[in-house]
């Protein structure tokens, strides 16, 4: 195998783009790993690297954040690479595609139409979106999206055309007329036996109203389960840590005893 010498550091944008493709097409020409790979072996990689990413966003660790923009957009040029060696598009293509589209998409930039905020923004890109073919509002939002992300999506588009509450009032109201109908669905005081298709649909309707009503005071719901998953897990290891060092295992332990470490990892 011959040896490449690999292209410099580069100064500015568009050269270190040109060498980020150079290196690509060396790794697909010379490399056996790289040779093999095809769309369908590289999509779940894809799919892990956009969560560490979005790991390193949630961390705020901007050095990782760095390193992980990168993977990501290594695997954007193999994804054209490939499809370039079968004539159906290239980077070329791809960029130039996504460039038009913004451009189209961003009439009061590069044409004549006025907005008022960002809600004009949104409303014109989903009117848009229409005229160039899509057959409903709703049918970009990916069908495989986490539920939690698709009832974000789902209601952001809807209230791209106009169908949306008036203002947040509106929308606690109807969260509490779901947990009132959750609630109607079970008796919370007795062990009475439940129906639990009729329960568990109206605690998505419950858990989709709360979605919506993160949307009107600016909460991205996605991030905050995040966050609070992480902060779970850190106070759940200190518990195991602290109980480890004292000589306990933590299914032996009282839900009392655990509380003392709980409590003490909530000030850590």
């Amino acid at each position: 195998m011959p040896n490449h010498i690999a292209p410099l550091t580069a100064a500015d944008p568009s050269s270190a783009f040109l060498r980020l493709l150079t290196v690509l097409d060396t790794l697909r020409t010379d490399c056996p790993w790289d040779k093999k790979q095809t769309m369908e072996s590289l999509r779940h990689l894809t799919i892990e690297e956009t969560y560490e990413l979005s790991d390193a966003i949630l961390e705020g660790d901007l050095e990782e954040v760095k390193k992980e923009l990168g993977d990501v957009m290594m695997h954007l040029v193999f994804y054209a690479r490939i499809a370039s060696e079968t004539n159906d598009f290239s980077i070329v293509d791809v960029l130039n595609g996504v460039c038009d589209k913004l451009i189209n998409r961003h009439p009061h930039i590069y044409g004549d139409v006025e907005v008022q905020d960002e809600n004009d923004v949104k409303r014109n890109w989903e009117q848009i979106k229409l005229k160039e073919g899509n057959k409903s509002v709703l049918a970009g939002v990916p069908a495989g999206l986490p539920s939690l992300v698709k009832a974000s999506r789902i209601q952001e588009k809807a209230r791209g055309v106009g169908f949306d509450w008036d203002d947040k009032t509106q929308v606690w109201e109807k969260v509490e007329e779901e947990l009132q109908e959750f609630k109607n669905e079970f008796n919370t005081v007795d062990h009475t036996a439940i129906d639990v298709e009729k329960a568990e649909g109206e605690f998505g309707d419950l858990l989709f109203s709360l979605i919506n009503y993160a949307r009107f005071i600016n909460i991205n719901p996605e991030n905050a389960l995040e966050k609070t998953n992480k902060k779970f897990i850190k106070r759940f290891q200190y518990l195991e840590a602290k109980a480890k060092e004292n000589g306990k295992a933590l299914q032996d332990m009282t839900l009392a005893e655990m509380d003392v470490y709980w409590n003490e990892a909530k000030k850590v």
